[in-house]
């Protein structure tokens, strides 16, 4: 029995002292002061009169130890902390993040606050070092710019306090994990909602002429008088009112603007972080919303080299959160893109002529002869836009200074590409293609810009 109780009290001791040591991290104060006496013992073999000092301060160096372990175990109660973020981030926007840190300890200590952040952002050494009052709250902020759409896991927040004393740290690690996503760039989106605003009232002081034609937006039905188009006429309504009625229609208003996104290898090309299908889903993201506020049917339609996905044109309310929920998981592949397979699935799905912005790349004068037939069939049925971007590094080559044989080389070859940029733009507005050269960092308002421009030269 005796035997039993020893060996039940080891085991809980042990246990004890296992989960103290473990949670303990030695500080830089206690090597300092662990060196002084190590040092004193030492010089003590030459000089025996100092080895009672050396003794001294080797027993007030433990009873320092066995102090500083009661006051970071002598209550129960555990620093507090809090994380607070949105449900959900913007890509390629700043996102604010606070943390909040509570002592509930009943003395004044040092503490040193990590939080684990997703593997995306590659963070490891991020440390808010504050000292707290007893019962004292503190908040830190700061924001974090996510270059990938996904899921995003933040793990736990790690706090580790230390007296005054300072000899050693214990750790906390307090339970915080969380999965936001990341979704397309709706800061930019609420961001651009004054352009569509500023728009919508400009327009109102212009005076815009009614016509009478045989669009299909219904305006009323009306008593016929003679010139009136014997194929309008109402019969229910002229059998309910015992006279000829007819219907009237007006231009329409409500047009339909489809954003098709090229996923192909071109796409995959970086710029600050982003690819430039970030940037082309993003400006979509925008153009969505903007049309949407125009009374616009707003569609999309992805490709690459095989299907992708179409969500058909709608102006209902939630079609924002359906592209939204869309265009969350893109991701870029890395064969070349089949225009072919764009065309068929237009002339599939899209029935009525429409304002299609093909977000798409071209390098070269060639890679736009390869996939120029299949443009020109799409601008037969409906207006085509497409949106390409310039290479920002080969501008900047042409701007800069060559120095050498080898920079006018370089330089040279820099601007033979840009030139190609340019030909390319000849060349689909010979076929009557319109399109827009843009930076990435730009996309968004020229194409936004744009779009305002044929909505009020009324060309969709």
């Amino acid at each position: 029995m005796t035997l039993l109780i020893i060996l039940v009290s080891g085991f809980l001791l042990w246990s004890l002292a296992t989960i103290v040591f473990k949670s303990l991290f030695l500080n830089i104060r206690f090597f300092i002061a662990g060196g002084c006496v190590v040092f004193l013992f030492i010089l003590s073999f030459f000089f025996p009169q100092i080895e009672t000092a050396a003794r001294i301060l080797f027993y007030l160096y433990m009873a320092l130890l066995l102090a500083d372990t009661a006051f970071l175990f002598i209550t129960r109660t555990k620093p507090l902390a809090k994380r607070t973020i949105a449900e959900r981030m913007s890509n390629g926007d700043p996102n604010p993040v606070s943390l909040s840190v509570k002592n509930n300890y009943p003395f004044n200590i040092y503490a040193e606050v990590i939080d684990e952040m997703p593997a995306q952002f590659q963070v490891r050494n991020y440390k808010w070092q504050q000292q707290f009052k007893p019962g004292e709250e503190k908040v830190v902020k700061y924001t974090l710019r996510p270059v990938e759409r996904g899921e995003y896991h933040f793990g736990n927040i790690i706090i580790l306090v230390r007296s005054m004393l300072g000899f050693l740290s214990r750790k906390f690690e307090v339970k915080a994990e969380q999965m936001i996503p990341v979704y397309p760039s709706f800061i930019q989106m609420r961001k651009y909602e004054l352009i569509a605003e500023t728009a919508q009232n400009n327009e109102m002081g212009n005076k815009r002429l009614r016509r009478i034609g045989h669009s299909l937006e219904f305006e009323k039905i009306k008593e016929y008088i003679r010139g009136d188009d014997i194929r309008t006429i109402n019969w229910k309504a002229s059998a309910r009112r015992g006279m000829l009625m007819v219907n009237t229609f007006t231009d329409e208003r409500s047009q339909q603007v489809f954003c098709l996104i090229d996923k192909g290898r071109l796409m995959k090309m970086p710029f600050e972080g982003l690819s430039l299908l970030d940037y082309a889903i993003n400006a979509s993201l925008v153009l969505c919303n903007v049309s949407l506020h125009k009374q616009d049917r707003f569609g999309l339609l992805t490709f690459s080299n095989k299907t992708g996905t179409i969500l058909p044109a709608d102006r209902k309310p939630t079609q924002l959160e359906n592209v939204l929920q869309v265009l969350y998981n893109q991701k870029t592949d890395f064969l070349e893109t089949d225009f072919e397979l764009l065309y068929a699935r237009v002339r599939a799905h899209i029935k009525h002529r429409s304002l299609l912005v093909l977000f798409t790349n071209f390098e070269s004068i060639a890679g736009l002869q390869r996939q120029l037939p299949y443009l020109v069939k799409l601008s037969r049925y409906h207006l085509l836009l497409v949106v390409f971007f310039e290479n920002t590094e080969i501008k900047q080559l042409t701007e800069k200074r060559a120095a050498d044989l080898e920079g006018v080389y370089i330089k040279t070859i820099a601007e033979k590409f840009a030139y190609e940029k340019r030909l390319i733009v000849k060349e689909l507005q010979k076929h009557g293609i319109l399109s827009i050269l843009t930076t990435p960092q730009n996309v968004t308002v020229d194409t936004i810009n744009k779009y305002l421009e044929l909505k009020t030269r009324q060309a969709i």
